[in-house]
């Protein structure tokens, strides 16, 4: 498994990652491989302001559906449409071009507050 050392992760195995106040979003290694192959990923919050924990979308793969859940609070102000088309690529890169949303963070200290890689580790091992 793969856990970046630099980003934050949840219990609910999502991933971010900050520059200045604006943090893209996605799925742990962990998350892509307990799913299986995904066939789509839907996310309708876009504009929307959510708190931290919220859900923001669903992620679909052959057997299951999953709920998406915020890090932190924020504003969702872009949805990765190339998964539109390539959701599968959540599966193949989810720290990459699987990316799932880019918000605007409103206390960028609840992005420091998250789990390093070791802690994740620890989670998941």
């Amino acid at each position: 498994m793969n856990f970046p050392e630099n980003l934050r992760y949840t219990k609910d195995h999502e991933w971010i990652s900050l520059e200045g106040n604006v943090a893209t979003v996605g799925i742990t290694d962990f998350a892509q491989s307990e799913l299986g192959d995904i066939v789509y990923v839907d996310v309708s919050t876009v504009g929307e302001q959510l708190e931290a924990n919220a859900v923001f979308g669903t992620v679909e793969a052959v057997k299951t559906v999953s709920d998406l859940f915020l890090p932190v609070s924020g504003k969702i102000i872009e949805f990765n449409e190339a998964l539109n088309n390539a959701p599968e690529v959540v599966n193949s890169d989810p720290y990459g071009a699987g990316w799932m949303v880019k918000m605007e963070v409103a206390d960028p200290a609840e992005v420091e507050a998250l789990m390093d890689a070791a802690a994740y580790t620890d989670l998941v091992s």
